[in-house]
């Protein structure tokens, strides 16, 4: 009987406050150009994984497991310990940690949520909603296996510039072609770095920041006349993998949440929008430099 197996701690909440700064170069595109980091904030999950571990599925034989209660644990005394600026550099640090801890372990997975504050002073944060950072780590005894950095929930409304026509029409088409028409914009951005040791030094060198990518998404949407979902993303992804060569690749998740039009003026521009039925459109692509 085959089998596989993991087992860890969800949902860690770490609040680390006096992180090191983190310093990125300007783009014009972006407003971002590093973070005091007063709290480096998020929720992490780890997942570990090692043959030594099915004693105890198979025959009730804890004598290998680490508790989950010691992984949350280990993990705020590694997040105080922690002397880097990037969520990804400590994400790194845990799994590396774990693995030389616990020798049973055969892989580490840690994945990272930012809960995003912004400053107000020196001493004053604010939670703010919305977008925020992920990151998506698994490392064994050789090093960092795969990594993948995000930016998550961006939502985003243009209201002329966008399109949709000369599509496909049969009996079952109700759709309006639009040659202009008001997009509301889902968007999950995620991408990898073709070294993973530059977003895990922790120092910034060769980074690129999730503020960073999120500016240059939104200047793409703001600035680029699309036909269409697919034909907006794959631009937003070119201009990303132009302006950062330190990226091997870039994945996007959109959903279309167009409103319905409920009412319009009969002179100007002015309308009135509804959210519309549940259902919804989704689009995904995925690029890598060749």
């Amino acid at each position: 009987m085959g089998h596989e197996i993991h087992y860890g701690k969800a949902e860690v909440s770490v609040y680390r406050s006096h992180a090191r700064p983190l310093r990125v170069a300007t783009i014009p595109e972006s407003a971002f150009s590093g973070r005091e980091n007063l709290l480096l904030a998020g929720h992490i999950s780890i997942d570990v994984h090692g043959d030594e571990f099915w004693a105890a599925y198979a025959e009730g034989d804890n004598s290998f497991v680490v508790p989950n209660d010691t992984m949350k644990n280990l993990t705020y005394e590694l997040a105080l310990a922690y002397e880097g600026a990037t969520a990804e550099g400590l994400c790194d640090l845990v799994a590396r940690r774990f693995l030389e801890t616990y020798p049973q372990m055969g892989r580490v997975d840690v994945h990272y949520r930012e809960l995003p504050y912004e400053p107000f002073s020196d001493r004053l944060v604010g939670f703010r909603a919305g977008d925020h950072h992920t990151v998506d780590l698994a490392a064994d005894r050789a090093g960092v296996i795969d990594l993948e950095s995000g930016r998550r929930d961006l939502r985003l409304v243009k209201l002329t510039g966008s399109a949709f026509a000369q599509f496909p029409r049969d009996e079952h088409t109700t759709l309006v072609e639009r040659a202009d028409r008001p997009l509301h914009l889902y968007l999950d951005v995620f991408w990898r770095y073709a070294e993973s040791a530059a977003a895990c030094t922790g120092d910034g060198r060769g980074y690129v920041a999730s503020e960073q990518v999120a500016d240059h998404v939104r200047h793409t949407f703001d600035e680029f006349v699309s036909m269409s979902i697919q034909h907006l993303v794959h631009e937003m992804g070119e201009r990303l993998l132009a302006r950062f060569p330190q990226l091997a690749a870039v994945r996007f998740e959109a959903q279309n949440r167009l409103w319905d039009t409920s009412a319009e003026a009969a002179e100007g521009p002015a309308k009135v929008f509804s959210d519309p039925k549940p259902a919804h459109g989704v689009i995904g692509l995925t690029l890598t430099r060749s």
